[in-house]
């Protein structure tokens, strides 16, 4: 039996701890998916002043566990970090693919989830990052099995249909039959609802397929849970919004068929700038996303399986649109409380 192992260190009363944490290399790969838009992505600024994960480490001496015993950005070699995104021609694009290490100019929740997740599992573990931004459940990421509805006088788009909406035909209801969806210069437009889903699954599948190639040495893997942070390009259209639960349920459950793994977790983030009791659209996206919360929602089929995290206390200011001002105390807040909801699922 094999093992990786590695020291880093935790604060405690002020004084840096060396803590050596080891995986078991003869176990398969635990995979977590990431899966969103854009602060899935990850927009918090990693250097600059007050407000970058730089200043936040360095001077503010939060997150120890970042750096090493010189200071620098420490490699954890037994969480493996990946991610892919659709590229211009359509493929798969890969930007990372390493032990999970601060580097580039942004980052996302990924080093705020992998440290307290890494730090409760003894397999080697992988996080997974498999998303692009500006992307809507309602339309973009549509999971399969979504069927049309009539919203305000618009049939809206079930799986696979093109546009996301169009006028209804009263005596046809969501039969009525668009009109050709085409650009300025009447060439058909290559996209449909769930085409986004379509291709981030198709992505994580590729690198799946291939396990030694993103986590060296591996030959086995098992897709043990998934994380979610969406929702702002929904609050933008009242008829996303008032599917969102729907869709959301849907979505949690396909994610599970498709990866053939009934029993991952699934742990999604609201939106920081989002408050209890808040009403409009983004009210409604509020509640869709606590209502599948195992412990506290609507659904007992989630209970133990699904967790959500309410966001607004987490955040450092700013809306999810704006990136929250790209502060990065954000994105490692909201990802350490993210982690620590999937550690929680997995003692259950």
């Amino acid at each position: 039996m094999r093992f990786l192992s590695f020291i880093f260190l935790t604060m405690a009363g002020g004084v840096c701890h060396a803590q050596t944490t080891t995986a078991d290399a003869s176990r398969p790969v635990q995979v977590y998916i990431l899966l969103g838009q854009s602060n899935m992505v990850g927009l918090g600024k990693v250097t600059g002043p007050d407000g970058s994960l730089d200043f936040a480490v360095k001077t503010k001496k939060k997150y120890p566990y970042l750096i090493d015993a010189a200071g620098n950005w420490a490699e954890r070699p037994d969480v493996r970090h990946v991610r892919v995104m659709v590229g211009r021609n359509g493929g798969m694009q890969l930007f990372n693919n390493e032990f999970l290490k601060v580097g580039g100019k942004t980052l996302g929740p990924e080093y705020g989830i992998g440290h307290p997740l890494g730090d409760a599992v003894e397999a080697p573990l992988m996080l997974l990052k498999s998303c692009i931004g500006n992307r809507s459940l309602g339309w973009d990421l549509l999971p399969p099995g979504s069927e049309r509805y009539v919203f305000e006088g618009k049939v809206y788009a079930g799986y696979k249909d093109r546009p996301d909406a169009w006028p209804v035909d009263a005596a046809k209801g969501t039969a009525t039959v668009p009109a050709a969806w085409v650009d300025k210069v009447g060439k058909p437009i290559d996209w449909y609802a769930g085409k986004q889903y379509d291709d981030d699954i198709a992505n994580a599948k590729k690198v799946l397929a291939e396990p030694g190639k993103y986590y060296p040495g591996a030959t086995r893997y098992e897709v043990a849970g998934f994380f979610f942070w969406q929702g702002e390009k929904d609050v933008g259209n009242a008829g996303h919004a008032a599917k969102y639960e729907e869709n959301l349920v849907r979505f949690i459950k396909y994610l599970r068929k498709d990866f053939d793994a009934p029993n991952a977790k699934f742990v999604l983030a609201t939106l920081g700038e989002a408050t209890k009791g808040s009403t409009g659209n983004g009210g409604k996206i509020l509640e869709a996303q606590l209502a599948v919360d195992g412990a506290s929602g609507r659904y007992p089929e989630f209970k133990g399986n699904v967790a959500t995290v309410y966001a607004h206390p987490l955040s450092k200011g700013g809306s999810g649109n704006s990136h929250y001002n790209g502060n990065a105390e954000t994105y490692m807040a909201v990802g350490e409380a993210m982690g620590q909801a999937m550690v929680g699922l997995l003692k259950q």
